[in-house]
């Protein structure tokens, strides 16, 4: 049965109009998205065939374009289109993110964090340099490693706090393994990290981990700073 046979207030666009966004299912969020299906699979059922071949909306917005156009019903033009809303949702967050308070908004770091690392399929790690007024100087991938490990070194960090003209730095880095625990390594990396920006008076605010659409992990929350 096509979308347009159902009853009104059971259509996903419909309801997103009246109860908005947040009322709606990732499967009907995603079919209004596509606004058609393909024979014999409305809107909905093609977004919900979507969800349980990639696993989750973040696996499906990390796939590459041979991944989205192996589906049928899917091609370039929508794995364009899906990158581009991805890019857009990612530059709103940065706006946010540069307006003068936003660091008072641990929630808009996280979501800004979660949209720019939660689909990376290896291990990136990205530096947030701030001013002495805590505001967004850059978002700045400083290493991207295998799909288990990164390759940090201190020196080269501290050399680009320095060229930044930075006074202090929001740490994050993602676990493709979908696991936001923090390793010992984790741990390591981030007291060595704190110990040589200090000697430059740059201060290491926080440390996120980040692990799909989970909620990224905190190291100042846990009490690891």
């Amino acid at each position: 049965m096509a979308i347009t046979d159902w009853p009104e207030d059971e259509r996903p666009r419909e309801r997103l109009l009246k109860q908005g966004a947040t009322a709606l299912s990732d499967a009907e969020l995603l079919a209004v998205f596509l606004r058609v299906g393909v024979r014999g699979q409305s809107a909905v059922d093609m977004a919900r065939s979507l969800l349980q071949r990639f696993g989750s909306l973040t696996r499906l917005f990390a796939a590459t374009a041979e991944e989205i156009g192996a589906v049928p019903g899917m091609g370039s033009a929508k794995y364009a289109q899906i990158q581009a809303v991805l890019e857009m949702s990612r530059r709103a967050l940065r706006e946010e993110m540069e307006r003068p308070h936003a660091f008072n908004s641990p929630g808009a770091v996280r979501d800004y964090l979660r949209a720019r690392l939660g689909g990376e399929p290896r291990e990136v790690f990205l530096a947030l340099w701030l001013d002495a007024q805590n505001r967004l100087i850059a978002a700045e991938e400083l290493f991207r490693g295998t799909l288990t490990q990164t390759a940090v070194y201190p020196r080269e960090v501290v050399k680009t706090a320095l060229a930044r003209n930075a006074a202090a730095v929001i740490f994050a880095h993602n676990h493709p393994s979908g696991v936001a625990e923090p390793s010992r390594a984790d741990e390591q990396l981030t007291t060595a990290l704190r110990q040589s920006l200090a000697l430059v008076e740059v201060r290491v605010l926080d440390h996120f981990v980040v692990a799909g659409n989970a909620q990224p992990l905190s190291f100042s929350e846990r009490g690891l700073l």
